[in-house]
């Protein structure tokens, strides 16, 4: 007999891919970037669901037509036999398929790296960090737009804002929020500063903070332009033909939480001011989403995951080239080459850790 309604949820995202795909196709909506975008993000998100129920939808048939004709053929009964184990199997995958991901994994990041405990020695471990995630985003295929930075005079990094943006509408999996989220927290770096002469190691350290990027006309955060101090100086750096002689580096300051964003490195103010608004708005969306999570106790908040930027995650240390995540207990001795942006490894350590903290809490949900 026939399951067919086993797994009403993916029916469901079934019946909706294909009314997302029919706007789409419609004139109207393909003339609307701003409707397209969304619905090809939501497109991406069912995307999993319908392959894993088209999969298990056409191995359920071929295990009913086989049941039927082994009446009739017994070579029928052994392929009945392998396709009750395929179905068993695909079925698994359609249920993990349909655990709630979270809905910002196809956004793209803002990503914020902050010298932290260690004077320039910090400043330098900041600048690799950027290096770094700069790499891993080329390697991805991704964008990186440098968004703000204030430098040092031996070439490290005071504080930068960049974002890292993918092409087109990504699958929720390879969204860019999807593995860059885990790299919130203190990055911790053991090794012997450039301006140590005693060869001494040292420790320092820098923060760094993600959040998904608000889209630019996102009706999901409302700023009430009442709430809004606009500040306006003169931009600052290390110095050369590239600094700013003109009041264009602005500072928003959002008074109902006193929460402040700067943006100098645009050539004009009105690009700073834009710039800075992005980052308030995607800041402020991800401060409803994590009250929104905490409110429901979904699984937005994983174990991996924590929404403490005094965490340390990660150690990276030089002298014995050694990278450990404090969070999934990766160790590995290639920090060389993850500082050269291959850090893929150390990313999917704490999406399986991850995606184990979501099923366990999906099985206990269900008991």
């Amino acid at each position: 007999m026939s399951d067919e309604n086993q797994f009403p949820a993916a029916q469901a995202a079934l019946e909706e891919y294909h009314n997302i795909e029919q706007q789409m196709s419609q004139p109207e909506v393909a003339a609307d970037p701003t409707k397209m975008r969304k619905l090809g993000r939501r497109h991406s998100e069912l995307q999993p669901i319908v392959s894993a129920y088209g999969e298990y939808s056409s191995t359920r048939d071929d295990l009913e037509a086989a049941k039927e004709l082994a009446g009739e053929d017994a070579s029928f009964a052994e392929e009945a036999k392998r396709l009750e184990g395929e179905l068993e199997q695909a079925a698994e995958k359609l249920r993990t398929a349909l655990i709630p991901r979270d809905p910002d994994d196809a956004r793209d990041t803002i990503m914020e790296i902050k010298a932290g405990t260690g004077g320039e020695e910090a400043a330098l471990f900041a600048g690799d960090l950027l290096r770094m995630y700069t790499r891993y985003a080329e390697k991805r295929g991704w964008k990186v737009e440098v968004m703000d930075q204030n430098t040092t005079e031996l070439g490290g990094i005071k504080d930068c804002e960049i974002a890292i943006r993918a092409k087109g509408n990504p699958s929720p999996e390879d969204g860019v929020w999807a593995s860059l989220k885990y790299e919130g927290g203190v990055h911790r770096v053991q090794r012997i500063p450039v301006t140590e002469s005693q060869g001494r190691i040292q420790t320092s350290a820098a923060g760094v903070y993600v959040f998904p990027e608000a889209d630019d006309d996102t009706d999901e955060i409302e700023i009430d332009p009442k709430d809004i101090r606009v500040d306006t100086y003169m931009s600052s750096g290390a110095g050369g033909q590239g600094v700013n002689t003109t009041y264009s580096a602005v500072r928003l300051t959002y008074l109902p939480t006193g929460m402040m964003v700067t943006m100098q490195d645009e050539r004009s103010q009105i690009q700073n001011r834009e710039a800075a608004m992005r980052v308030l708005k995607s800041r402020l969306l991800a401060i409803k989403h994590e009250q929104e999570a905490a409110e429901a106790a979904d699984l937005r908040h994983s174990q991996v995951r924590s929404l403490d930027r005094s965490e340390r995650i990660r150690t990276y240390n030089f002298p014995e080239n050694r990278i450990v995540d404090h969070r999934t207990g990766y160790k590995a001795y290639n920090l060389d080459q993850v500082l050269d942006g291959d850090l893929q490894a150390v990313i999917d350590s704490d999406i399986r850790a991850d995606e184990a903290d979501r099923l366990s809490r999906a099985a206990g949900g269900n008991d």
